[in-house]
């Protein structure tokens, strides 16, 4: 009432929207902040990584194919009006609902309060406890992973051009081992052959001869999760690239200057590349939650974590209890588009429906402008299904930005080649 005495209205009060925090910033996550409903909630996305890294594609940032930043998104823009922190989360409080996180810049501790927590924090390189590989071996995982790689190929490659080197030590500098037989390391085996024969071996003639590929795998084939008529296509094309394919070898230690195999050989070499698959974070391995004995976060199908209340988790770091699904990005960004949905009708009070896998397929590129395509109804390889892995790749990338991008890397280094410059 008014100072003449008229009523007025009742203030109208505007609910809160349930606080959504999000841990980390791959497939999973990433699928998610695309397909959230931000009427519905308030997003927070804490990571390190200020990216969204398309990483089936890393392989061929390796060597020059296509630009670091051609495969990258800024989390920021994914959506409008979400909030990012750039830092780590260094620990969950479920009973507080808080997050405990750590800025990358200062190192200074803050706490975010959340309703709803999204743990898709991701996996690192299982390194098995081998002696030597954190110390002497490169990852495969990020995009400074790749620059690494990049750096040392040149550097071994000027190296060995030094008019002080022995033929003895152009071989060793010059010997490139991968470690892991799954589509990563094949592929990244396959990126240094179209590299050296396509690239190197015009700067660097004389020392083609010395130059050597050798793919490391502990099983007894390579590609397991292949069919297996492509994983034996794989073998026949990597033995006429010449590049060295050698099963059933386990890596007992890795040194500066090479590699020891269980059998006792040794292989001297410039450098190695580990490749053998995922392990947990350190955050993953020491939340209080339930874990199978990968130490993978376990969900029931609607990925909520066992025993807890408004925590999911999704991605490499989660497993759903009884249901074994491989660690691939079309799983986690399935995931990732089926949680922000199952939110939207949770919040709506709608029913709920467990998550189901649709399996698309599986891609790998093999060198020589050659591919795999491991699809339900067809079994391709061969220049045909490299076409096909291109256009598939070209469709998945997460904007026109990066469509266009990585087109004209493609354009590029097919008219004028890869870049070799070191800096």
């Amino acid at each position: 009432m008014d100072s003449e005495g008229t009523i007025l209205p009742a203030p109208v009060v505007i609910p809160e929207k349930p606080r959504v925090a999000v841990l980390g910033t791959g497939f999973a996550s990433f699928s998610l902040l695309k397909e959230i409903d931000r009427d519905l909630f308030d997003v927070t996305v804490i990571s390190p990584r200020n990216y969204f890294l398309f990483t089936p594609l890393l392989p061929s940032t390796t060597v020059g194919t296509i630009e670091f930043r051609s495969i990258i998104e800024p989390v920021r823009r994914a959506r409008p009006n979400i909030q990012y922190y750039q830092a780590a989360c260094t620990g969950i409080d479920s009973t507080g609902r808080t997050v405990t996180c750590e800025a990358v810049s200062d190192k200074r501790k803050f706490n975010v309060a959340y309703d709803t927590l999204v743990i898709g924090i991701g996996a690192v390189s299982n390194t098995y406890g081998i002696p030597g590989v954190k110390e002497h071996a490169l990852f495969l995982k990020d995009l400074s992973d790749a620059r690494a790689i990049r750096q040392r190929i040149i550097e071994r490659f000027e190296e060995a051009a030094s008019p002080a080197a022995t033929d003895e030590e152009r071989r060793q500098l010059l010997q490139f081992v991968v470690v892991g037989g799954g589509p990563t390391g094949v592929e990244f085996a396959a990126e240094m052959h179209d590299f050296l024969h396509e690239d190197l071996e015009t700067s660097f003639p004389h020392l083609a001869p010395f130059v050597n590929i050798t793919l490391l795998e502990a099983m007894d084939q390579i590609l397991s999760t292949f069919d297996q008529t492509l994983g034996a296509y794989t073998m026949k094309l990597f033995q006429r690239n010449r590049i060295q394919v050698r099963t059933a070898s386990f890596v007992t230690r890795v040194e500066s200057d090479r590699v020891i195999l269980r059998s006792g050989s040794e292989i001297p070499c410039g450098l190695v590349v580990w490749s053998t698959g995922i392990g947990p974070t350190d955050l993953a391995a020491t939340l209080p939650f339930p874990k199978d004995r990968s130490l993978r976060l376990l969900t029931d199908r609607y990925f909520l974590v066992k025993g807890t209340t408004g925590v999911y988790a999704l991605g490499d770091c989660a497993t759903i209890e009884g249901l074994n699904l491989p660690a691939t990005s079309q799983v986690a960004q399935q995931e990732g588009r089926y949680l922000a949905h199952h939110l939207k009708r949770l919040a709506k009070r709608q029913s709920a429906r467990p998550f189901r896998y649709r399996h698309y397929g599986m891609l790998a590129y093999v060198g020589s402008n050659k591919a795999l395509a491991d699809l339900a109804a067809v079994k391709g390889k061969g220049f045909s299904s490299w076409l096909f892995w291109r256009s598939a790749y070209i469709t998945k990338l997460v904007s026109l930005k990066n469509k266009l991008l990585v087109l004209f890397d493609w354009f590029k280094t097919f008219i004028f080649g890869r870049d070799i410059s070191r800096f």
